[in-house]
């Protein structure tokens, strides 16, 4: 019966056509592929979003689960509580996995070959013997169930967890669809200089999104799923580019691939390696550093992660109680009505100072005009300091990063 509710809450959050218009069979082909695994990993840059959060000793950090990446990596600048909420079971076991490991594996040796490298028996068999029996039964019963050919979910670990999910097969699609037209987009990783990253966009990236073929595909809501993103979230996004998808994804690669150093840049290793870096050899997550995996391991029991709603969760909240909310770019998918239910919960749950930092596909903001006047005007927004996290968000995929702060009651 759960999970039935957490379907129904997708199909809530994603359906908003006739199941019999083209609209609504996007839709539901959408809600159908996404409630296995989605992400892998995380694509929000958590050094942007630490920043922009401020996080304190004293903050209960609200987050959208996700692939759990931006959990633990919240949990290196020392937050009293996090709750990671998800209407995806897939990535509320895959979080509470890191999360068990992070507490019971033997060492920082063990975790990064679980989570760094993602693609060694060895895994397997720690996941058998040391994580299996701490884990809750929900999450324990997802990682032991098997896929069509029979394997154990687990197993993906000793198979590169990373070519996994809708995101981790969209981005193997790409490669090979690369290869096709005679580019390997591995070797951008060899480039030493912004001189050599930029040459090689332009000779071998770029020319690609002339392809006839390319442009079809790219014009195709359902080829973009991938992403996770639904057919509502599609259109924000081609909007942006004047409606032709080619443009806007030829500009967001330009970004992930001029804009910063490869050597600092781990969105690029995952884009372009399908792999995180060895330790040394390139750049790695807040979490998977040995740096902090002493302090996360140590503060794993801070973080509750529930399978839930993000709005559900808050009507559960009394007020004022919590002060860093994170919501990704789940807003994308939402009508009028959803989001001023979100923003009025939000809004009575939030401790003077409060923050809420999310993410758009478009280029513009989202709220104005479609929440009441009388929720924004608690909010303050600073659109040049979100312009400025915007252009050193290092993963490149989104238009926008949005920061909202709110009001001391006497500015209200």
């Amino acid at each position: 019966m759960a999970m039935q509710r957490q379907n129904l809450k997708l199909k809530e959050a994603v359906h908003r056509n006739k199941a019999m218009s083209k609209g609504g069979l996007l839709e539901r082909g959408f809600t159908a592929v996404f409630k296995g695994l989605v992400y892998p990993q995380i694509w929000e840059d958590p050094k942007v979003d630490m920043e922009a959060l401020d996080i304190r000793p004293d903050s209960h950090v609200v987050t959208i689960a996700s692939g759990g990446c931006n959990v633990l990596n919240y949990l290196t600048d020392n937050p009293a509580r996090i709750t990671a909420v998800d209407l995806n079971s897939a990535h509320v076991a895959l979080t509470r996995l890191k999360l068990c490991a992070a507490k019971n594996l033997r060492g920082y040796d063990d975790f990064f070959r679980f989570f760094g490298k993602a693609n060694n028996q060895e895994n397997v068999r720690m996941f058998d013997t040391v994580l299996k029996n701490q884990l809750d039964l929900e999450s324990r019963q997802y990682w032991q169930s098997r896929d069509i050919f029979g394997r154990r979910r687990i197993s993906l670990f000793a198979r590169n967890f990373y070519h996994a999910g809708l995101l981790g097969k969209f981005i193997g699609a790409s490669h090979l669809l690369a290869k096709l037209y005679g580019k390997n987009l591995k070797n951008i990783l060899q480039a030493s200089s912004f001189a050599e990253q930029r040459t090689y966009f332009e000779q071998q990236i770029s020319p690609l999104f002339d392809k006839k073929f390319v442009r079809w595909i790219v014009r195709q809501p359902a080829s973009l799923y991938g992403l996770g993103i639904p057919p509502a979230q599609y259109s924000a996004l081609a909007a942006s580019g004047d409606g032709d998808m080619a443009t806007v994804l030829r500009r967001r690669l330009e970004k992930l691939t001029c804009d910063f150093e490869i050597s600092d840049n781990y969105f690029a290793w995952q884009a372009y390696g399908r792999r995180y870096a060895n330790p040394g050899e390139g750049p790695l997550p807040l979490y998977l550093k040995r740096e902090n995996y002493g302090a996360i391991s140590q503060r794993t029991d801070r973080v509750s992660v529930k399978h839930t709603s993000y709005t559900d969760f808050l009507r559960s909240q009394a007020d004022c109680c919590l002060d860093r909310f994170i919501l990704l770019d789940a807003q994308d998918w939402m009508d009028d009505e959803t989001l001023t239910t979100l923003w009025r919960e939000i809004t009575r749950t939030a401790r003077p100072g409060a923050r809420v930092l999310f993410r758009t596909a478009a280029e513009e903001r989202l709220l104005p005009g479609r929440i009441p006047d009388d929720v924004l005007d608690r909010w303050n927004y600073d659109e040049e300091y979100c312009q400025d996290l915007t252009r050193r968000d290092r993963s490149a995929i989104y238009g926008t990063v949005h920061l909202y702060t709110l009001k001391e009651e006497e500015d209200v």
